[in-house]
C-alpha cells in the first residue's frame, strides 16, 4: 500500500538539499540535560542541616578527647551521604534514559541512492527506510511500507507490536519489528514527540517526600531548641562562676544531650528494611523515601488494564442481525459451549471469520497452556473462531487500526472486512438497525468492550473507498477479568480513607461498568470524558477529589499529568500509575510513580519511584500497608530516641537550677554513648515492628511527630526516666557521705555517674518494649513476635556491662561500675517506666475505647496485635 507525502520523492533529498536544511534546523538530537553537579550533590548530603549538627557532635567529641566516638559520627554521617546521594543519582536519569532511545545510525535515500547516514544528520524530507530491526530515528510519516509491525512499547507502555500502514506516523524511538517501509521524516531533534516528553519530564519536579518535609522541620525544632537551651545554661552557668571555657563546655553537653545523633541512620535504615520487605511483596522501591511516602498516600490514580484487570480478553457474546450468542469457555482454551437461536450462531461464524482477516494476533498453545501470541484481544479472536470450529484462513491485505480512523481492515479477494469502534463503523454502514445501537449501549453499561465488524464486495484497486458503504454484521463484546484480590485491596483503601481514580482510554459506559463491578465506582461516584475535563486546575481537582470513586475515560497520558498536579495542590499525596513513555511526566509529578515492571517501559521504570514486579493493584495496596506500617514504626523509634534526651539533659538543668550545688550526673561522653551506643540497636528493632491489624484503619495522621508524640516521649517516659536517674545520682552521692553543695570525691563521683547512666539505660531497655506499641501496656504484648527488640535489648545489657566494667572505657567516659545499692536504685528504672507507660495508655485510652478491626490486611504475614 503506497500514499506518497508532498514532501516526498523516490529518490529523496539532495545532499545540497540536505546540508541547507541540516544547517538551518540543526543536528537530530535531544537537548543535553543539565545535571546538577556530582560533587555538589555529594557536599549537600553532607551539609544539610541534621548534618551539620551530626558533624557539630563530632567535633565537639573531638574535642573532649573521644576520637573514637567522633570517628563513629563521622563514619554515620558519610555512609549516610552516600547512601543518600546514591538514591538521588539513580532516580534522576529518566531523562537520560528518553536521549538512549535514539539510534545512532540512519539509512536514508539521498541523490535517488541508498545511503547510511549519522541519525543526527537527519533534517525534515529525508525519505527513510526501514527495515526489521531498526530504530526508528525521528518522527516519520510512512510512504509505503510491507508487512510493517512496529513496537512502540517505548510510548504506549503495551508490549505488543503494532501494524502500521502508509499515511500512518512513526515516533521517534520506537522499534521496527516486522516488514519494511519508506517514510519521510517530519520532526527532528528538539521538535520530535520524544523531545516533548524529555521536556516534561525534566520540567515536572520531583516533590519532596512527607518524611523528608517532616525531617527537616524536626531538624530544624531540635536546632532551635538546641541552641537556645545549650545558650541558656551556659549563659547561667557563667553568672554561677563559671569560667568561660567551662560554661563552653557545660553548654557544648547541653547541646549534645539535645542533639538525636542516630535519628538519621535509624531512619534510613528502617526505610531499607521496609523496601526490602516490599521487595518481597512484587514492589521494587527505586527511592527509599518512598517507602514512607507510599504510606501517605491518601488519592491511588490506576490504569485499568493488566493492573485491575487480567489483560486477557475473552469474546463472550456475538450480536447478530437474528440474535445474540453467547460464549461460555475459560480462557485461552479452544474449546467453549455456546448458547443462541442456530441461525444466530452461522451468523457469529460469519463475524469471526470477518473480524480475524482483519488483525494478526492469534493464541498458540504452550507447555503452560494456550496464551496470546500477540495483541490479547485479537488473539481473543482467533480463540472464538477455533471455539467455533473455523478453519483459519490465510491473512488478506490488511490496513492497520489507526487512532483516527478507529478501524482495521482486510481485502481478501473480492471481500473487505472491516472492524473498529461501533460508532467508526456504524458510519461506514449503509444501515444500522436500533437494535444494534441499542445492543452497544447496554453491552457497554454491562462492563464490556465493543466492537463492529462490516463487510462488502470489493473489486477495484485497494482505496480508502473500500472501507464505506459497508454491511453490518453484527458486534463483538469482549471482557477482561479483573484481577484477583482487586476487589479485596479496593475495599481495604475505602476503609484507608484513600480515594481512587481508574484513568482509562475505554469509553466512558464501559470504564463505569467495569469500575462498578470491582467496586471501585460508587453510588455517588463521577464518571469524567477526558475530552470534557476543566482546563483549570483547581475546577479539575474539584471534579476529580470524590469519595466514592472517579472514573476518567478516554483519557490521554497528558491529562495523567494535569491530574496529579491539581490533586497535589488540593493537599492529597498522590500515588499514580503508569507503563508508557508518555506516564513518565506524570510518574515524576505525582507523590510516588509507580510504574509497570511486566510491562511496562524503559523510560516509565526509571521515572517512577516503585516498580511493581507483577502489574497488579493489589501489591499498591500492600506496599501502602508496609508504608503504614514503616510510618508508625518511625513514630515508635522517635518516642524511644526523644525520651532519654530528657534524661540526658536533666543532669545539666539540675546543675544549673541547684546553682552547682548538685553536680553534674553524666557528662557529654556518657550522652554520645547513650545516643550512638546503647540505644541504636534498639531503635533499629522497633523499625521492624510488623503491622498491626488496624493499619489500614482509617486515614494516616499526616505528622510523624505531633503533641501525644512529644507528650509521651518528654513528660511521661522521659520524665520518668529522668526522675529515677537523678534520683539514684542523688542517693548514692548521700550514701556515700556527699552533703548539699560539697564537692564529692572522685571515686564517688564516677560510681554515682555510673549509677545514673545504668539507670538511663534500664530505663531505655524497658521503653524499647514499652514503644512496641502506643495502646497496650507491655505485659499485654505478644513477645517473640518481634526478636529484633529482644536481642536489641539483650545487647544494650552487654553494652551497659562494657561502658562500666572495662575500667579504661569507664575512666573515658566519665563513669564507673555502681555499687550493689546503685544497681538496686537504678534497676527502678524499669518497673518506673513501664508503670508510668500503663497508666499514661489507660488515661490515653479512655473507659469507652475500642479498637475495631479494621480493614482486612493486604499482607499476609500480618498479626492482630494492636
Amino acid at each position: 500500500m503506497t500514499a506518497v507525502s508532498e514532501t516526498s520523492s523516490e529518490s529523496g533529498l539532495t545532499s545540497a538539499e540536505a546540508s541547507a536544511r541540516l544547517a538551518e534546523v540543526g543536528p537530530n538530537t535531544l537537548k543535553p540535560r543539565r545535571r546538577a553537579s556530582v560533587w555538589r550533590m555529594l557536599i549537600a548530603q553532607l551539609t544539610h542541616l541534621l548534618a551539620l549538627l551530626l558533624w557539630v557532635a563530632a567535633g565537639l567529641a573531638l574535642v573532649a578527647g573521644t576520637t573514637a566516638l567522633a570517628v563513629a559520627i563521622v563514619v554515620i554521617i558519610i555512609l549516610n551521604a552516600a547512601f543518600a546521594f546514591a538514591q538521588e543519582y539513580r532516580a534522576d536519569r529518566a531523562a537520560e534514559q528518553l536521549r538512549s532511545l535514539v539510534p545512532v545510525t540512519a539509512h536514508v535515500v539521498r541523490d535517488g541512492a541508498a545511503v547510511e547516514v549519522a541519525a543526527a544528520d537527519l533534517v525534515p524530507g529525508d525519505l527513510v527506510v526501514l527495515a526489521a530491526g531498526d530504530r526508528v530515528g525521528a518522527d516519520l510519516q510512512i510512504a509505503s511500507c510491507d508487512g510493517l509491525l512496529v513496537d512502540e512499547s517505548i510510548v504506549t507502555g503495551e508490549s505488543v507490536a503494532v501494524a502500521r500502514g502508509a499515511g500512518d506516523r512513526l515516533i521517534g524511538g520506537t522499534f521496527v519489528v516486522q516488514g519494511t517501509a519508506r517514510s519521510v521524516v517530519m520532526a527532528t531533534g528538539p521538535r520530535t514527540q520524544l523531545a516533548e516528553i524529555a521536556r516534561l519530564t525534566e520540567g515536572a519536579a520531583r516533590p519532596a517526600s512527607p518524611l523528608t518535609l517532616e525531617l527537616r522541620r524536626v531538624v530544624r525544632v531540635i536546632a532551635v531548641i538546641a541552641a537556645t537551651v545549650a545558650a541558656g545554661l551556659g549563659g547561667a552557668a557563667l553568672l554561677l562562676g563559671l569560667g568561660p571555657l567551662a560554661a563552653a563546655i557545660f553548654a557544648i553537653g547541653v547541646a549534645v544531650a539535645l542533639v538525636p545523633e542516630g535519628l538519621l541512620p535509624t531512619v534510613t535504615l528502617s526505610l531499607a528494611r521496609g523496601a526490602e520487605k516490599m521487595s518481597t511483596r512484587n514492589a521494587l522501591v527505586r527511592r527509599l523515601d518512598a517507602v514512607e511516602t507510599l504510606g501517605a498516600t491518601s488519592f491511588i490514580c490506576t490504569d485499568k488494564t493488566g493492573t485491575l484487570t487480567q489483560s486477557r480478553m475473552n469474546v463472550v457474546i456475538v450480536v447478530t442481525v437474528t440474535g445474540a450468542v453467547h460464549v461460555h469457555g475459560e480462557g485461552y482454551l479452544p474449546v467453549a459451549r455456546l448458547t443462541g437461536p442456530p441461525s444466530a450462531v452461522a451468523l457469529a461464524a460469519d463475524v469471526t471469520r470477518a473480524a480475524l482477516r482483519c488483525v494478526s494476533g492469534r493464541v498458540a498453545e504452550t507447555p503452560e497452556g494456550w496464551v496470546a501470541d500477540g495483541d490479547p484481544m485479537e488473539a481473543a479472536f482467533h480463540c472464538l473462531a477455533l471455539r467455533l470450529g473455523l478453519t483459519v484462513e490465510p491473512e488478506g491485505q490488511r490496513t492497520a487500526y489507526t487512532s483516527e480512523r478507529m478501524v482495521s481492515s482486510s481485502i481478501d479477494g473480492t471481500t473487505v472486512s472491516v472492524l473498529g469502534g461501533p460508532e467508526a463503523v456504524f458510519a461506514r454502514c449503509r444501515a444500522v438497525p436500533d437494535d444494534m445501537v441499542r445492543a452497544v449501549q447496554q453491552l457497554a453499561d454491562a462492563g464490556k468492550r465493543v466492537l463492529a465488524v462490516g463487510t462488502r464486495r470489493w473489486t477495484a484497486e485497494p482505496s480508502p473507498e473500500a472501507e464505506h458503504d459497508l454491511e453490518l454484521l453484527g458486534l463483538l463484546a469482549l471482557e477482561d477479568p479483573p484481577r484477583e484480590g482487586v476487589a479485596e485491596a479496593l475495599r481495604a483503601c475505602r476503609s484507608a480513607g484513600i480515594r481512587i481514580a481508574m484513568i482509562t482510554g475505554d469509553h466512558p459506559r464501559t470504564g463505569a461498568a467495569i469500575a462498578r463491578e470491582l467496586g471501585l465506582l460508587g453510588t455517588r461516584g463521577v464518571v469524567l470524558d477526558g475530552a470534557d475535563l476543566p482546563a483549570d486546575d483547581v475546577a479539575l481537582a474539584d471534579a476529580i477529589d470524590h469519595d466514592d470513586g472517579v472514573v476518567v475515560a478516554r483519557a490521554q497520558p497528558a491529562d495523567k499529568l494535569r491530574i496529579a498536579r491539581a490533586l497535589r495542590s488540593h493537599g492529597h499525596v498522590v500515588a499514580m500509575t503508569g507503563d508508557g513513555v508518555n506516564d513518565a511526566p506524570a510518574l515524576r509529578e505525582a507523590d510516588v510513580g509507580v510504574a509497570m515492571g511486566a510491562a511496562g517501559s524503559d523510560v516509565a521504570r526509571e521515572a517512577a519511584d516503585v516498580v511493581l514486579l507483577d502489574d497488579h493493584f493489589a501489591t499498591i495496596v500492600a506496599a501502602i500497608e508496609l508504608g503504614r506500617a514503616t510510618f508508625q514504626n518511625v513514630r515508635r523509634f522517635l518516642t524511644y530516641h526523644l525520651t532519654d534526651n530528657v534524661a540526658e539533659l536533666a543532669p545539666f538543668v539540675v546543675w544549673a537550677v541547684t546553682g552547682g550545688s548538685v553536680p553534674l550526673a553524666i557528662g557529654v561522653l556518657q550522652v554520645i554513648a547513650l545516643d550512638i551506643g546503647s540505644d541504636m540497636l534498639p531503635a533499629l528493632a522497633l523499625g521492624a515492628e510488623p503491622a498491626r491489624a488496624d493499619t489500614m484503619k482509617g486515614r494516616r495522621q499526616r505528622s510523624s511527630i505531633d503533641r501525644v508524640l512529644l507528650a509521651r516521649a518528654f513528660l511521661v517516659l522521659g520524665m520518668t526516666e529522668a526522675i529515677v536517674s537523678m534520683g539514684a545520682f542523688v542517693a548514692v552521692l548521700l550514701l556515700g557521705g556527699w552533703r548539699w553543695g560539697d564537692v564529692p570525691a572522685a571515686s564517688l563521683q564516677a560510681s554515682a555517674s555510673g549509677t545514673a547512666f545504668a539507670a538511663i539505660v534500664l530505663g531505655q531497655m524497658a521503653n524499647a518494649f514499652a514503644c512496641r506499641s502506643t495502646r497496650l501496656p507491655v505485659w499485654r504484648l505478644r513477645f517473640g513476635e518481634n526478636r529484633a527488640v529482644e536481642w536489641a535489648v539483650a545487647a544494650q545489657a552487654v553494652l551497659l556491662l562494657i561502658f562500666l566494667g572495662v575500667p579504661p572505657l569507664a575512666t573515658l567516659l566519665g563513669g564507673s561500675w555502681p555499687p550493689p545499692h546503685g544497681w538496686l536504685l537504678a534497676a527502678v528504672a524499669v518497673p518506673a517506666v513501664l508503670v508510668a507507660d500503663a497508666v499514661h495508655k489507660s488515661i490515653a485510652a479512655g473507659p469507652s475505647a475500642s479498637r475495631g478491626r479494621g480493614a482486612p490486611s493486604m499482607l499476609k504475614s500480618t498479626k492482630g496485635l494492636p
